[in-house]
C-alpha cells in the first residue's frame, strides 16, 4: 500500500465514530445485546451530560438505538447498535486496521533502504 493510499484512507476514518468517547460508547455496545444508560456510565466513566451528547450524535447518526421503558416504575433508557452502526464500526475497524498494516510496511521499506 503506497502513501497515499495510506494518507487517503487516514482522511476517511469515519469521525464521528473516531471521536474518543463515541469511539469507547461504540466499543462497549458491539459487545452487548443492549446496556441501558447507568451500565454505559458505569463503564465509559464519563459524565451523564457528556455520555448524553454523543450518545444523542450517535442516535442521530442512525447508529444507535434508543429504548425508553420503565423497569419496577422507574424510567430506564436502553441503547443498542443499529445494523447500520455495526456496520460503521466494523469498516472503522477495517479501515484502521488497513492504515496500521500499510504504516507498518512503510516502516519496514524504509528499514529496509537504511541497510
Amino acid at each position: 500500500m503506497s502513501k497515499k493510499v495510506v494518507y487517503e484512507r487516514i482522511g476517511n476514518i469515519n469521525k464521528l465514530i473516531h471521536e474518543p468517547s463515541r469511539l469507547l460508547i461504540v466499543s462497549i455496545l458491539s459487545g452487548v445485546k443492549e446496556a441501558d444508560f447507568t451500565f454505559l456510565l458505569r463503564m465509559s466513566g464519563l459524565t451523564r451530560g457528556n455520555l448524553s451528547v454523543h450518545l444523542s450524535k450517535l442516535e442521530e447518526a442512525g447508529y444507535v438505538n434508543v429504548n425508553k421503558r420503565f423497569v419496577n416504575k422507574i424510567p430506564n433508557t436502553v441503547y443498542n447498535l443499529t445494523k447500520e452502526g455495526r456496520k460503521a464500526f466494523a469498516n472503522y475497524l477495517k479501515n484502521m486496521e488497513e492504515i496500521i498494516k500499510g504504516k507498518k510496511k512503510e516502516k519496514e521499506k524504509e528499514k529496509g533502504n537504511e541497510n
